[in-house]
């Protein structure tokens, strides 16, 4: 079964017949078609090599393709937020000159950049934390610095690769309800990268499956947005069903014969 999601959305940028190669000759993607509708949280999952985050590199524009285009809609290009597997945060500056080096970059002054930052940090649950430096605090903490980063721009667009991997499974499903209340509240485009199959159905209003190579997409899976996502959810024949066609869609994507 197809859960659909009740309005589809103008895209919000469409990337047609990409093709990205590498020095070394690997083809990360090959014909690859995208439209990313405005609202939504897009998951691309996949294994690894896959191209998941050569799109999503793409879409930032901190690589270019080899061939195809990129159409944004309107006159410029979306202001988009990066989190990266790794929290990459300054080990010798505190939360708060974390948080505020994308707008010190931009030229921001720090006074005027100061309710940004603090309202990012609320947002993130470290409102608290703006003094303390990154070996002080936990993974899950880092993460929300992270992320706090990427929304301090006000971002149309949130660009997440793999931002959950590395922490243990309590923490990732409390930061995955974190980021479900963060797109209640800011209707921010989220574009997710995963692995995981759970993490993809619990988190997503629509699911691509690539293939292990070229990026070809194998399944297209639409889920209700007005779900609740919940434990309730979590427990539900409705996510078991689910989870049982993306794992499908990710077997197969890796090139096992189901």
């Amino acid at each position: 079964m197809t859960l659909r999601v009740a309005a589809q959305a103008a895209p919000l940028v469409c990337l047609r017949g990409i093709g990205k190669a590498y020095d070394n000759g690997v083809a990360a993607l090959d014909h690859f078609d995208l439209d990313l509708r405005e609202g939504e949280l897009l998951t691309l999952l996949g294994p690894s090599g896959c191209g998941k985050s050569t799109a999503l590199r793409l879409i930032a524009g901190l690589t270019e393709p080899s061939r195809g285009r990129i159409d944004w809609r309107g006159a410029q290009a979306a202001r988009a937020g990066f989190v990266f597997q790794e929290p990459t945060l300054l080990p010798w500056a505190d939360v708060f000159a974390n948080v505020y080096l994308p707008l010190r970059l931009e030229g921001v002054a720090r006074e005027t950049a100061a309710p940004r930052v603090r309202e990012a940090l609320a947002r993130v649950g470290l409102a608290d934390f703006e003094s303390a430096l990154p070996r002080q605090l936990s993974g899950g903490m880092k993460m929300r610095a992270a992320i706090a980063r990427a929304l301090v721009t006000r971002p149309s667009l949130l660009l997440m690769d793999e931002p959950f991997a590395a922490l243990d499974e309590v923490t990732r499903f409390r930061l995955n309800d974190d980021l479900l209340a963060l797109k209640r509240e800011t209707g921010t485009t989220i574009v997710f990268v995963t692995h995981s199959v759970y993490e993809s159905v619990y988190l997503s209003t629509r699911i691509l499956a690539l293939a292990a190579r070229g990026g070809a997409i194998i399944d297209e899976i639409e889920i209700d947005a007005d779900i609740a996502r919940d434990e309730e959810f979590r427990a539900s024949a409705q996510f078991a069903q689910l989870c049982r066609r993306a794992s499908a869609a990710l077997r197969s994507a890796s090139g096992e014969r189901l």
